[in-house]
């Protein structure tokens, strides 16, 4: 009887091409089985214990699985590539941000230019860039002169009109945490950068006292590597990444680099995310543009597609932090120090920042700026085993390459038959530099912040190795100029007194003219 049963079950799962499993015959179900005389072909109808319904034909694939495997089974082609997560993100922008009450409004023309930013990046990946790489440099180059443009006419628009969301604060913050969420989870599953990783591996050597003048920049040749990071993306990524890290990776069985890596990357965006929350609760004079301003920037594409890369997220998050302790010299100035300590181009809005404070106010800046880089100095005289090496180091912590003719360097806009050409957009930059930390000569934040997300624009359009590409550096200070209302009572500190004293002597004109058409009405 059971070599019968046994028989008959092998022939049923061989017809409808189930996978093998324990099998356990319903002892009701044996007991009246008919006796094995062969007499039909059709084997007899077995019931299997603990499945409900039946067997199904081959035809209808119908699969035995548990819910586990079944839920795998769903999840398991899950992928949102870059494209896919540009037209989501396109769409939820348009759907919070967008005026659809006011077309012809500064919102709009805003948001559409940030969003031109980023099929020139797509056009730059790896699944596009076999195609045409030169035609997403050319859109970068165009798109960030456009950008040059708007940010030249800001002080133009005098009316700054209130224009809130199109989703109310509680499912703002909700957009806010979920897409933080998505960055995370693309930064701890996507692989780290290169240039991120030979940074975190340059850190924990300094933390070993190991000399690294010997081996130069870890990062190798290309647009991915460049530029070269400065001292202080170093000492973050040592006390921030490569620390917390080794304690993880003895328990995990991961690299301390990458864990280092993803850890100082996240905490970059958070940085940034929270320095624009602080901002627009500071000085915009409302938390709900800060919190919009950070959902912004984390679901914009170039967000997404350069969210693992250090080198282009900590310059800005210092940068959004000097922003927002501005009335405070001396933490500014420890602030942008830093900034400078990372990559080259903050070095460009130093005569900016000094010409805003003033007399007394530059004096505190500047020397909060020499505190600082002596102590990113420091760092390396505690790995370097000479002089000779300190040099080395110190050099080779500038990019020297950005002020040389190279282009065998990295792929950009700018190839060898094009080289001569540069020079004059160099010229340009500088100038543009020179005319706008001096006029206009007193300056709010809103001068500010227009002109310093310029002046990094600005580099964009001459830098060697893949201009354009670095989106991140100014998009945070290009959101505070797209979402600030009018701030011109936010002046530099030494000008604040002057300011008390033309209210007060306007109040007392007002007063005075008050008093003297009183007195007429009365002689009438």
């Amino acid at each position: 009887m059971e070599s019968y049963f046994a028989r008959c079950l092998a022939r049923e799962i061989s017809y409808f091409r189930v996978k093998p499993f324990e099998v356990r015959l319903n002892p009701r179900l044996a007991a009246r089985a008919p006796p094995p005389d062969g007499s039909g072909d059709r084997p007899p109808r077995i019931c299997l214990l603990g499945i409900g319904g039946s067997l199904q034909p081959a035809s209808q694939e119908v699969p035995f699985r548990t819910g586990h495997s079944r839920m795998t089974n769903i999840f398991s082609h899950y992928h949102l590539n870059d494209a896919t997560w540009f037209v989501l993100s396109l769409l939820l922008i348009l759907a919070v941000f967008f005026r659809f009450n006011r077309l012809w409004s500064l919102r709009n023309l805003d948001l559409l230019l940030l969003l031109a930013i980023s099929p020139g990046l797509l056009f730059l990946t790896e699944e596009y860039r076999k195609v045409d790489s030169n035609a997403g440099y050319v859109w970068l180059f165009v798109c960030s002169g456009a950008i040059l443009l708007r940010l030249f006419v800001d002080s133009r628009f005098k009316r700054r009109p209130l224009l809130d969301q199109n989703l109310n604060a509680s499912g703002l913050g909700l957009l806010c945490v979920a897409a933080f969420a998505f960055q995370v989870t693309r930064v701890v599953t996507e692989p780290m950068p290169e240039s991120t990783l030979a940074t975190v591996q340059v850190a924990g050597d300094m933390l070993r006292r190991q000399d690294t003048s010997r081996g130069g920049e870890l990062t190798p040749k290309g647009e991915s590597a460049k530029p070269v990071t400065g001292p202080a993306t170093r000492v973050v990524a040592a006390v921030g990444g490569v620390a917390p890290a080794s304690m993880v990776a003895g328990a995990s069985g991961i690299r301390v680099e990458i864990i280092a890596a993803r850890l100082i990357a996240c905490l970059s965006h958070l940085a940034v995310i929270l320095g624009l929350i602080f901002l627009g609760r500071k000085h915009l004079g409302d938390v709900k543009l800060g919190v919009a301003m950070a959902t912004l920037y984390l679901l914009m594409p170039s967000t997404a597609l350069k969210v693992s890369n250090v080198n282009h997220i900590l310059p800005a998050a210092f940068v959004i932090w000097a922003l927002v302790y501005y009335h405070k010299p001396m933490v500014a100035g420890g602030l942008m120090g830093l900034a400078c300590g990372t990559v080259f181009f903050p070095a460009f809005l130093l005569p900016l920042w000094m010409v805003f404070y003033g007399r007394q106010g530059s004096i505190r800046f500047g020397l909060a700026l020499g505190i600082t880089a002596a102590v990113l100095l420091s760092t390396f005289a505690l790995t370097a085993a000479d002089s000779q090496s300190f040099q080395r180091q110190f050099v080779g912590s500038i990019d020297w390459s950005v002020l040389q003719l190279q282009t065998d360097l990295g792929l950009g806009f700018w190839s060898s038959d094009w080289i001569a050409y540069r020079l004059p957009v160099m010229a340009g930059f500088l100038v543009m530099v020179g005319v706008l930390a001096v006029f206009p000569r007193k300056k709010n934040i809103e001068h500010l912040m227009a002109h310093s997300a310029a002046i990094v624009v600005g580099t964009q359009l001459w830098y060697t190795q893949g201009g354009g590409v670095y989106v991140l550096w100014y998009l945070p200070l290009l959101l505070t100029v797209v979402f600030r209302p009018r701030l011109t009572h936010l002046v530099p500190p030494e000008a604040t007194p002057l300011l008390k004293a033309a209210r007060q002597k306007s109040d007392e004109a007002r007063k005075e003219r008050t008093f003297s058409s009183i007195g007429r009405h009365k002689l009438r």
